[in-house]
Protein backbone atom coordinates (compact mmCIF):
# COMPACT_ATOMS: atom_id res chain seq x y z
CA UNK A 1 0.00 0.00 0.00
CA UNK A 2 1.41 3.51 -0.75
CA UNK A 3 0.30 6.23 1.73
CA UNK A 4 1.90 9.69 2.67
CA UNK A 5 1.97 11.59 5.82
CA UNK A 6 1.97 14.89 7.27
CA UNK A 7 3.20 16.31 10.63
CA UNK A 8 1.28 19.33 11.68
CA UNK A 9 3.27 21.78 14.23
CA UNK A 10 0.80 23.52 15.55
CA UNK A 11 0.65 26.60 18.33
CA UNK A 12 -1.40 23.58 20.99
CA UNK A 13 -0.70 20.28 19.69
CA UNK A 14 1.38 18.08 17.18
CA UNK A 15 -0.26 15.55 14.71
CA UNK A 16 1.08 12.94 12.68
CA UNK A 17 -1.68 12.48 9.52
CA UNK A 18 -2.01 9.67 7.00
CA UNK A 19 -3.30 10.00 3.48
CA UNK A 20 -4.08 7.48 0.52
CA UNK A 21 -2.31 8.79 -2.36
CA UNK A 22 -5.55 9.85 -3.61
CA UNK A 23 -6.17 11.82 -0.82
CA UNK A 24 -8.01 9.92 1.54
CA UNK A 25 -7.82 10.92 5.39
CA UNK A 26 -6.34 7.58 6.83
CA UNK A 27 -5.49 8.62 10.48
CA UNK A 28 -4.59 10.99 12.88
CA UNK A 29 -1.98 10.89 16.30
CA UNK A 30 -2.01 13.71 18.48
CA UNK A 31 -0.39 14.94 21.42
CA UNK A 32 -0.83 18.01 23.02
CA UNK A 33 2.29 20.43 24.32
CA UNK A 34 2.88 23.37 25.91
CA UNK A 35 5.38 26.47 24.66
CA UNK A 36 6.57 27.21 28.30
CA UNK A 37 8.85 30.92 29.45
CA UNK A 38 12.32 30.99 30.04
CA UNK A 39 12.14 31.75 34.13
CA UNK A 40 12.64 35.86 33.66
CA UNK A 41 12.40 36.46 30.23
CA UNK A 42 8.77 38.29 30.39
CA UNK A 43 6.68 37.73 27.27
CA UNK A 44 9.10 34.65 26.24
CA UNK A 45 7.49 31.66 24.84
CA UNK A 46 10.49 28.74 24.37
CA UNK A 47 10.42 25.69 22.26
CA UNK A 48 11.93 22.54 23.88
CA UNK A 49 13.06 20.94 21.19
CA UNK A 50 13.87 17.49 22.78
CA UNK A 51 10.34 16.93 24.37
CA UNK A 52 8.89 18.27 21.59
CA UNK A 53 10.82 15.82 19.48
CA UNK A 54 9.62 13.09 21.34
CA UNK A 55 6.23 13.77 21.34
CA UNK A 56 6.44 13.68 17.41
CA UNK A 57 8.43 10.33 17.75
CA UNK A 58 5.11 9.05 19.61
CA UNK A 59 2.75 10.48 16.94
CA UNK A 60 4.26 8.69 14.12
CA UNK A 61 4.59 6.02 16.09
CA UNK A 62 0.91 5.62 16.75
CA UNK A 63 -0.71 6.91 13.44
CA UNK A 64 1.80 4.04 11.89
CA UNK A 65 0.46 1.12 14.69
CA UNK A 66 -3.73 2.27 14.84
CA UNK A 67 -3.73 2.45 11.08
CA UNK A 68 -1.70 -1.24 10.70
CA UNK A 69 0.75 0.40 8.73
CA UNK A 70 4.20 -0.20 8.30
CA UNK A 71 7.43 2.16 7.39
CA UNK A 72 7.29 1.03 4.12
CA UNK A 73 3.67 1.95 3.38
CA UNK A 74 4.75 5.49 3.95
CA UNK A 75 6.49 6.39 0.76
CA UNK A 76 6.83 10.54 1.49
CA UNK A 77 6.57 12.76 4.82
CA UNK A 78 6.17 16.13 4.98
CA UNK A 79 5.70 18.97 7.57
CA UNK A 80 3.38 21.93 8.42
CA UNK A 81 4.07 24.41 11.62
CA UNK A 82 2.94 27.22 13.22
CA UNK A 83 4.84 30.26 11.96
CA UNK A 84 6.87 32.65 12.98
CA UNK A 85 8.83 30.39 15.80
CA UNK A 86 12.43 29.17 15.22
CA UNK A 87 15.06 27.01 15.78
CA UNK A 88 18.63 27.96 16.08
CA UNK A 89 21.28 25.32 14.67
CA UNK A 90 25.35 25.41 15.63
CA UNK A 91 27.52 24.82 12.98
CA UNK A 92 27.58 20.32 13.79
CA UNK A 93 23.96 20.64 13.85
CA UNK A 94 23.12 21.25 17.62
CA UNK A 95 19.93 22.86 18.53
CA UNK A 96 21.12 25.73 20.98
CA UNK A 97 17.75 27.90 21.03
CA UNK A 98 14.25 27.94 20.14
CA UNK A 99 10.87 29.82 20.63
CA UNK A 100 7.41 29.41 19.73
CA UNK A 101 5.07 31.47 17.30
CA UNK A 102 4.37 34.45 20.09
CA UNK A 103 6.78 35.04 22.01
CA UNK A 104 7.46 38.50 22.52
CA UNK A 105 10.30 39.06 24.66
CA UNK A 106 11.89 41.29 21.74
CA UNK A 107 9.59 44.13 22.38
CA UNK A 108 11.90 46.77 23.33
CA UNK A 109 14.60 45.69 20.65
CA UNK A 110 10.89 46.11 18.39
CA UNK A 111 10.40 49.07 19.68
CA UNK A 112 14.26 50.40 18.87
CA UNK A 113 13.68 49.50 15.22
CA UNK A 114 10.70 51.38 15.01
CA UNK A 115 12.43 54.21 16.29
CA UNK A 116 14.76 53.90 13.50
CA UNK A 117 13.79 56.12 10.66
CA UNK A 118 12.82 53.89 7.60
CA UNK A 119 13.70 51.11 8.47
CA UNK A 120 9.88 49.21 9.10
CA UNK A 121 9.05 50.69 6.20
CA UNK A 122 12.33 49.19 4.74
CA UNK A 123 11.37 45.97 5.61
CA UNK A 124 7.82 45.47 4.95
CA UNK A 125 8.36 46.60 1.77
CA UNK A 126 10.61 44.03 1.11
CA UNK A 127 9.20 41.37 3.35
CA UNK A 128 5.79 42.08 3.72
CA UNK A 129 6.49 42.03 7.29
CA UNK A 130 7.06 44.21 10.39
CA UNK A 131 9.29 43.46 13.16
CA UNK A 132 6.28 42.70 15.41
CA UNK A 133 6.69 38.80 14.68
CA UNK A 134 9.55 38.59 12.70
CA UNK A 135 12.88 37.09 13.97
CA UNK A 136 14.79 39.86 13.45
CA UNK A 137 14.61 41.56 16.87
CA UNK A 138 14.45 38.02 18.69
CA UNK A 139 17.92 37.78 17.29
CA UNK A 140 18.96 41.23 18.63
CA UNK A 141 17.59 40.35 21.88
CA UNK A 142 20.05 36.75 21.34
CA UNK A 143 22.78 38.75 20.29
CA UNK A 144 21.97 41.33 23.68
CA UNK A 145 20.87 39.12 26.15
CA UNK A 146 22.90 35.71 25.21
CA UNK A 147 25.98 36.56 22.95
CA UNK A 148 28.11 33.09 23.33
CA UNK A 149 24.69 31.50 21.72
CA UNK A 150 24.06 34.22 19.04
CA UNK A 151 28.19 33.97 18.14
CA UNK A 152 27.68 29.95 17.53
CA UNK A 153 24.56 30.39 15.88
CA UNK A 154 24.89 28.82 11.99
CA UNK A 155 21.43 28.67 10.77
CA UNK A 156 17.69 29.47 11.55
CA UNK A 157 15.06 26.88 10.87
CA UNK A 158 11.31 27.89 10.61
CA UNK A 159 9.25 24.95 12.95
CA UNK A 160 8.19 23.28 9.83
CA UNK A 161 11.42 22.97 8.38
CA UNK A 162 13.03 22.26 11.85
CA UNK A 163 10.68 19.04 11.80
CA UNK A 164 12.34 17.88 8.04
CA UNK A 165 15.73 18.29 9.70
CA UNK A 166 15.20 15.83 12.43
CA UNK A 167 13.67 13.74 9.97
CA UNK A 168 16.68 14.03 7.54
CA UNK A 169 19.26 15.59 8.65
CA UNK A 170 18.94 18.75 5.77
CA UNK A 171 18.35 22.34 6.53
CA UNK A 172 16.88 24.50 4.70
CA UNK A 173 14.04 27.05 4.51
CA UNK A 174 10.70 27.51 2.50
CA UNK A 175 9.11 30.62 1.24
CA UNK A 176 5.53 30.67 3.01
CA UNK A 177 6.43 29.88 6.64
CA UNK A 178 9.77 31.51 5.78
CA UNK A 179 8.06 34.70 5.03
CA UNK A 180 7.30 34.94 8.09
CA UNK A 181 10.82 35.83 9.33
CA UNK A 182 11.04 38.57 7.60
CA UNK A 183 14.37 37.30 6.11
CA UNK A 184 13.09 36.49 2.57
CA UNK A 185 12.34 39.34 0.02
CA UNK A 186 8.40 39.04 -1.29
CA UNK A 187 9.48 39.53 -4.98
CA UNK A 188 12.36 36.97 -5.49
CA UNK A 189 11.03 34.29 -2.84
CA UNK A 190 14.55 33.76 -1.71
CA UNK A 191 17.08 35.18 1.31
CA UNK A 192 17.47 38.98 0.91
CA UNK A 193 20.90 39.82 3.16
CA UNK A 194 19.75 43.54 3.19
CA UNK A 195 16.72 42.33 5.21
CA UNK A 196 19.31 41.53 8.16
CA UNK A 197 21.92 43.83 7.24
CA UNK A 198 19.42 47.00 7.22
CA UNK A 199 18.24 45.40 11.26
CA UNK A 200 21.58 44.86 12.76
CA UNK A 201 21.75 41.19 12.82
CA UNK A 202 24.02 38.41 11.09
CA UNK A 203 22.96 37.64 7.06
CA UNK A 204 24.44 34.11 6.94
CA UNK A 205 21.94 32.31 9.18
CA UNK A 206 19.34 31.70 6.36
CA UNK A 207 19.66 27.63 4.68
CA UNK A 208 19.05 27.01 0.92
CA UNK A 209 14.81 28.04 0.41
CA UNK A 210 13.32 25.21 -1.54
CA UNK A 211 9.34 25.52 -2.62
CA UNK A 212 6.70 23.39 -1.15
CA UNK A 213 7.03 19.95 -2.06
CA UNK A 214 10.90 19.68 -3.22
CA UNK A 215 12.34 16.15 -1.49
CA UNK A 216 15.28 16.94 0.52
CA UNK A 217 16.15 13.28 1.21
CA UNK A 218 14.98 10.57 2.84
CA UNK A 219 14.41 9.80 6.48
CA UNK A 220 17.94 8.93 8.30
CA UNK A 221 18.83 5.58 9.88
CA UNK A 222 18.64 6.42 13.43
CA UNK A 223 14.93 8.39 12.87
CA UNK A 224 13.58 5.17 10.84
CA UNK A 225 14.64 3.31 14.29
CA UNK A 226 13.02 5.54 16.28
CA UNK A 227 9.56 6.36 14.49
CA UNK A 228 8.90 3.12 12.46
CA UNK A 229 9.36 5.12 9.16
CA UNK A 230 11.76 3.73 6.10
CA UNK A 231 14.91 4.97 5.24
CA UNK A 232 13.07 5.07 1.57
CA UNK A 233 10.61 7.64 3.19
CA UNK A 234 11.31 11.04 1.11
CA UNK A 235 11.63 14.42 3.26
CA UNK A 236 9.37 16.53 1.09
CA UNK A 237 8.84 20.79 2.06
CA UNK A 238 5.83 21.21 3.38
CA UNK A 239 5.27 25.16 4.92
CA UNK A 240 3.33 27.37 7.10
CA UNK A 241 0.20 26.16 8.46
CA UNK A 242 -2.14 28.69 6.83
CA UNK A 243 -0.70 29.17 3.49
CA UNK A 244 -1.05 25.02 3.32
CA UNK A 245 -4.53 25.38 4.41
CA UNK A 246 -5.56 27.20 1.36
CA UNK A 247 -3.47 24.65 -0.42
CA UNK A 248 -5.50 22.00 0.86
CA UNK A 249 -8.81 24.31 0.17
CA UNK A 250 -7.31 24.20 -3.47
CA UNK A 251 -7.28 27.83 -3.57
CA UNK A 252 -4.27 28.22 -5.53
CA UNK A 253 -5.15 31.23 -7.85
CA UNK A 254 -4.93 35.04 -7.76
CA UNK A 255 -7.89 36.68 -6.72
CA UNK A 256 -9.61 33.72 -4.16
CA UNK A 257 -10.00 34.35 -0.79
CA UNK A 258 -10.32 32.20 2.26
CA UNK A 259 -11.84 33.12 6.24
CA UNK A 260 -10.82 30.75 8.33
CA UNK A 261 -12.99 30.94 11.71
CA UNK A 262 -12.09 29.43 14.60
CA UNK A 263 -10.36 31.16 17.67
CA UNK A 264 -8.72 33.78 15.50
CA UNK A 265 -10.33 34.60 12.34
CA UNK A 266 -8.04 34.60 9.06
CA UNK A 267 -8.61 35.76 6.43
CA UNK A 268 -6.41 35.32 2.90
CA UNK A 269 -6.17 36.36 -0.19
CA UNK A 270 -4.20 35.31 -2.97
CA UNK A 271 -2.28 37.26 -4.65
CA UNK A 272 -0.68 37.25 -7.97
CA UNK A 273 2.29 39.87 -7.82
CA UNK A 274 4.27 40.47 -4.86
CA UNK A 275 2.69 43.48 -3.31
CA UNK A 276 3.04 45.08 -0.36
CA UNK A 277 -0.09 47.56 1.29
CA UNK A 278 1.02 51.24 0.64
CA UNK A 279 -0.38 52.00 4.04
CA UNK A 280 1.33 48.78 5.99
CA UNK A 281 -2.62 47.59 7.26
CA UNK A 282 -2.03 44.05 6.02
CA UNK A 283 0.65 41.50 6.27
CA UNK A 284 2.10 39.76 3.26
CA UNK A 285 3.40 36.72 3.30
CA UNK A 286 3.95 33.96 0.64
CA UNK A 287 1.78 31.53 -0.56
CA UNK A 288 2.99 27.73 -0.62
CA UNK A 289 2.54 27.59 -4.28
CA UNK A 290 5.36 29.02 -6.33
CA UNK A 291 3.91 33.20 -8.43
CA UNK A 292 1.35 33.50 -5.84
CA UNK A 293 1.34 35.81 -2.52
CA UNK A 294 -0.92 36.08 0.25
CA UNK A 295 -2.38 39.28 1.77
CA UNK A 296 -3.14 38.14 5.45
CA UNK A 297 -5.66 40.24 8.26
CA UNK A 298 -6.76 38.49 11.16
CA UNK A 299 -9.64 39.23 13.94
CA UNK A 300 -8.50 38.54 17.27
CA UNK A 301 -10.23 36.19 19.47
CA UNK A 302 -13.69 36.02 18.01
CA UNK A 303 -13.61 31.75 19.00
CA UNK A 304 -12.56 32.77 22.46
CA UNK A 305 -15.25 35.21 22.77
CA UNK A 306 -18.29 33.27 22.12
CA UNK A 307 -16.76 30.64 24.56
CA UNK A 308 -16.04 33.26 26.72
CA UNK A 309 -19.62 33.91 27.17
CA UNK A 310 -20.54 30.69 27.12
CA UNK A 311 -18.73 30.15 30.46
CA UNK A 312 -19.35 33.47 31.80
CA UNK A 313 -23.11 34.44 30.95
CA UNK A 314 -24.58 31.64 29.46
CA UNK A 315 -25.15 28.95 32.53
CA UNK A 316 -29.08 28.71 31.52
CA UNK A 317 -28.66 27.46 27.77
CA UNK A 318 -25.64 26.05 28.96
CA UNK A 319 -27.87 23.59 31.30
CA UNK A 320 -30.13 23.04 28.90
CA UNK A 321 -28.03 21.95 26.21
CA UNK A 322 -26.97 19.27 28.62
CA UNK A 323 -30.58 18.50 29.22
CA UNK A 324 -31.27 18.01 25.45
CA UNK A 325 -27.64 16.09 24.31
CA UNK A 326 -26.88 19.11 22.71
CA UNK A 327 -23.78 21.58 22.67
CA UNK A 328 -24.35 24.98 24.14
CA UNK A 329 -23.24 27.00 21.55
CA UNK A 330 -25.69 25.82 18.85
CA UNK A 331 -28.34 26.38 21.34
CA UNK A 332 -26.88 29.71 21.78
CA UNK A 333 -26.34 30.62 18.36
CA UNK A 334 -30.28 29.18 17.43
CA UNK A 335 -31.48 32.35 20.36
CA UNK A 336 -29.08 34.79 18.66
CA UNK A 337 -31.43 33.53 15.15
CA UNK A 338 -34.24 35.16 16.92
CA UNK A 339 -32.73 38.50 17.39
CA UNK A 340 -33.01 40.98 14.47
CA UNK A 341 -29.60 42.75 12.26
CA UNK A 342 -27.64 44.51 14.65
CA UNK A 343 -28.32 42.49 18.22
CA UNK A 344 -31.02 45.19 19.46
CA UNK A 345 -28.47 47.95 19.60
CA UNK A 346 -26.02 46.25 21.16
CA UNK A 347 -22.02 47.28 20.38
CA UNK A 348 -19.31 44.53 20.84
CA UNK A 349 -15.88 46.15 21.66
CA UNK A 350 -13.35 42.95 21.04
CA UNK A 351 -11.13 42.36 18.17
CA UNK A 352 -10.08 45.89 16.19
CA UNK A 353 -9.93 46.09 12.18
CA UNK A 354 -6.39 44.76 11.13
CA UNK A 355 -3.51 47.31 11.72
CA UNK A 356 -0.18 45.55 10.95
CA UNK A 357 1.76 48.58 11.23
CA UNK A 358 0.81 49.86 15.16
CA UNK A 359 -1.54 46.93 16.48
CA UNK A 360 -3.69 47.15 19.21
CA UNK A 361 -7.01 45.95 20.30
CA UNK A 362 -9.25 47.99 22.87
CA UNK A 363 -10.48 46.36 26.24
CA UNK A 364 -13.15 43.89 25.46
CA UNK A 365 -16.89 44.91 26.55
CA UNK A 366 -20.29 45.31 25.70
CA UNK A 367 -21.83 49.08 24.65
CA UNK A 368 -24.96 50.09 25.00
CA UNK A 369 -26.39 47.09 27.78
CA UNK A 370 -30.45 47.70 29.01
CA UNK A 371 -31.24 46.19 32.09
CA UNK A 372 -34.50 44.14 31.33
CA UNK A 373 -32.10 41.33 31.37
CA UNK A 374 -32.84 37.77 31.13
CA UNK A 375 -32.75 35.62 27.75
CA UNK A 376 -33.50 37.89 25.10
CA UNK A 377 -30.39 39.96 26.23
CA UNK A 378 -28.40 37.17 26.70
CA UNK A 379 -29.28 36.25 22.71
CA UNK A 380 -28.74 40.02 22.21
CA UNK A 381 -25.47 39.82 22.97
CA UNK A 382 -24.60 36.82 21.84
CA UNK A 383 -25.29 37.31 18.50
CA UNK A 384 -23.07 40.56 18.23
CA UNK A 385 -20.56 38.61 18.81
CA UNK A 386 -21.72 36.29 15.91
CA UNK A 387 -21.85 39.88 13.87
CA UNK A 388 -18.79 41.57 14.94
CA UNK A 389 -16.42 38.75 13.45
CA UNK A 390 -17.90 39.11 10.60
CA UNK A 391 -17.90 43.13 10.56
CA UNK A 392 -14.14 42.95 11.39
CA UNK A 393 -13.28 40.23 8.40
CA UNK A 394 -15.50 42.64 5.74
CA UNK A 395 -13.31 45.41 7.14
CA UNK A 396 -10.06 43.28 6.60
CA UNK A 397 -11.40 42.33 2.94
CA UNK A 398 -12.20 45.90 2.30
CA UNK A 399 -8.73 47.16 3.75
CA UNK A 400 -7.02 44.06 1.22
CA UNK A 401 -9.11 45.64 -1.90
CA UNK A 402 -7.49 48.90 -1.66
CA UNK A 403 -4.56 47.67 -2.78
CA UNK A 404 -4.99 44.14 -4.21
CA UNK A 405 -7.17 42.36 -6.96
CA UNK A 406 -9.84 40.60 -5.07
CA UNK A 407 -12.04 38.70 -7.34
CA UNK A 408 -15.69 39.65 -5.98
CA UNK A 409 -17.72 37.16 -8.20
CA UNK A 410 -16.76 33.57 -6.49
CA UNK A 411 -17.32 32.52 -3.49
CA UNK A 412 -15.65 33.38 -0.65
CA UNK A 413 -14.31 29.91 1.11
CA UNK A 414 -15.27 29.77 4.55
CA UNK A 415 -13.88 27.01 7.04
CA UNK A 416 -13.38 26.87 10.31
CA UNK A 417 -15.42 25.74 13.38
CA UNK A 418 -18.17 28.82 12.91
CA UNK A 419 -18.42 26.99 9.26
CA UNK A 420 -20.57 24.85 11.06
CA UNK A 421 -23.17 27.09 12.21
CA UNK A 422 -25.67 27.70 10.22
CA UNK A 423 -26.47 31.01 11.84
CA UNK A 424 -23.17 32.32 12.00
CA UNK A 425 -22.79 31.58 8.54
CA UNK A 426 -25.53 32.96 7.15
CA UNK A 427 -24.82 36.54 9.31
CA UNK A 428 -21.05 35.88 7.52
CA UNK A 429 -22.91 35.94 4.41
CA UNK A 430 -24.81 38.75 4.76
CA UNK A 431 -22.31 40.74 6.50
CA UNK A 432 -19.87 40.16 3.47
CA UNK A 433 -22.15 40.25 0.81
CA UNK A 434 -20.90 37.48 -0.86
CA UNK A 435 -21.52 33.24 -1.47
CA UNK A 436 -19.64 31.23 0.93
CA UNK A 437 -18.15 28.18 0.08
CA UNK A 438 -17.92 25.44 2.98
CA UNK A 439 -15.38 22.80 2.17
CA UNK A 440 -16.06 19.04 3.50
CA UNK A 441 -12.88 19.02 4.44
CA UNK A 442 -11.98 19.18 7.62
CA UNK A 443 -8.24 19.04 7.18
CA UNK A 444 -7.01 21.40 5.35
CA UNK A 445 -3.43 22.27 6.60
CA UNK A 446 -2.97 18.72 6.73
CA UNK A 447 -4.66 18.07 3.35
CA UNK A 448 -2.03 20.74 1.63
CA UNK A 449 1.16 19.00 3.69
CA UNK A 450 0.09 15.60 2.62
CA UNK A 451 -0.28 17.08 -1.19
CA UNK A 452 3.04 18.59 -1.11
CA UNK A 453 4.69 15.23 -0.12
CA UNK A 454 2.68 13.21 -2.40
CA UNK A 455 3.66 15.29 -5.46
CA UNK A 456 7.35 14.44 -4.75
CA UNK A 457 6.48 11.00 -5.17
CA UNK A 458 4.65 10.78 -7.36
CA UNK A 459 6.70 12.99 -9.86
CA UNK A 460 5.73 15.13 -12.43
CA UNK A 461 2.68 17.04 -10.46
CA UNK A 462 2.17 20.08 -8.54
CA UNK A 463 1.16 20.13 -4.82
CA UNK A 464 -1.41 22.36 -6.65
CA UNK A 465 -2.68 20.12 -9.17
CA UNK A 466 -3.34 17.23 -6.32
CA UNK A 467 -4.76 19.87 -4.10
CA UNK A 468 -7.30 21.08 -6.29
CA UNK A 469 -8.18 17.21 -7.12
CA UNK A 470 -8.52 16.08 -3.47
CA UNK A 471 -10.85 19.18 -2.68
CA UNK A 472 -14.41 18.53 -1.61
CA UNK A 473 -17.15 20.89 -0.90
CA UNK A 474 -20.29 20.98 1.66
CA UNK A 475 -22.56 23.44 0.97
CA UNK A 476 -23.01 26.91 -0.39
CA UNK A 477 -24.65 29.53 1.93
CA UNK A 478 -26.36 32.71 -0.44
CA UNK A 479 -26.14 36.04 1.05
CA UNK A 480 -29.33 37.82 1.58
CA UNK A 481 -28.90 41.41 -0.12
CA UNK A 482 -31.23 43.28 1.58
CA UNK A 483 -29.67 42.28 4.80
CA UNK A 484 -26.10 43.15 3.16
CA UNK A 485 -27.56 46.59 2.96
CA UNK A 486 -29.37 47.28 6.48
CA UNK A 487 -25.86 46.12 7.95
CA UNK A 488 -24.07 49.25 6.55
CA UNK A 489 -25.36 51.09 9.31
CA UNK A 490 -24.27 48.33 12.00
CA UNK A 491 -20.59 48.84 10.74
CA UNK A 492 -20.87 52.25 11.02
CA UNK A 493 -22.41 52.07 14.45
CA UNK A 494 -19.16 49.78 15.66
CA UNK A 495 -16.58 51.98 14.15
CA UNK A 496 -17.69 55.11 15.51
CA UNK A 497 -18.12 53.53 19.53
CA UNK A 498 -14.86 51.61 18.79
CA UNK A 499 -12.43 54.44 18.31
CA UNK A 500 -13.09 55.80 21.65
CA UNK A 501 -12.23 52.52 23.38
CA UNK A 502 -9.21 52.14 21.31
CA UNK A 503 -8.14 55.32 22.42
CA UNK A 504 -8.96 54.51 26.53
CA UNK A 505 -6.46 51.13 25.97
CA UNK A 506 -3.70 53.85 24.25
CA UNK A 507 -4.13 55.67 26.99
CA UNK A 508 -3.20 53.48 29.37
CA UNK A 509 -7.01 53.83 31.19
CA UNK A 510 -7.87 50.36 30.57
CA UNK A 511 -6.09 46.98 29.48
CA UNK A 512 -6.40 46.34 25.28
CA UNK A 513 -7.75 42.66 24.39
CA UNK A 514 -3.86 42.45 22.61
CA UNK A 515 -1.10 44.42 21.64
CA UNK A 516 1.41 43.63 19.53
CA UNK A 517 5.19 44.48 20.55
CA UNK A 518 6.36 47.46 19.84
CA UNK A 519 2.91 48.83 19.47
Amino acid sequence: MSHVMAIDAGTGSIRAVIFTLDGQLVNIAQRSWEHLPEPGVPGSMGFTTETNYALMVECIQEALTTSGLNGTDIKAVSASAMREGFVVLDEQGNEIWACANVDSRATRQVEELFAQEGVVQDVYERSGQTPALAAQPRLLWLKEHKPEIYARAATILMLSEWVLYRLSGVRAMEPSNGSTSGMLSLETRDVDVHLAQRTGVRDDLIPPVCEPGTALGTVRADVAEETGLSTATLVVVGGGDAQLAALGLGLVNAGEVLLTAGTFWQLNVNLGVPKADPNMKIRVNMAAVPGLWQAEAIAFHPGTAVRWFRDTFAAEEVRQAHEQGRNPLDVLSEAAGTVGIGSDGVIPIFSDVMNYDRWTHASPSFLNLNLDGGPRLRAAMFRSLLENAAIVSDANLALVSTFADVNPDIPVTFAGGAANSPVWSQITADVLGRELRIPAVTEATAQGTAACAASAFLGGVTPAHLAAQWVQWSHTVQPDLNAHHEYQEVKDRWRTAYAPQLELAHAGIVAPLWRAPGA
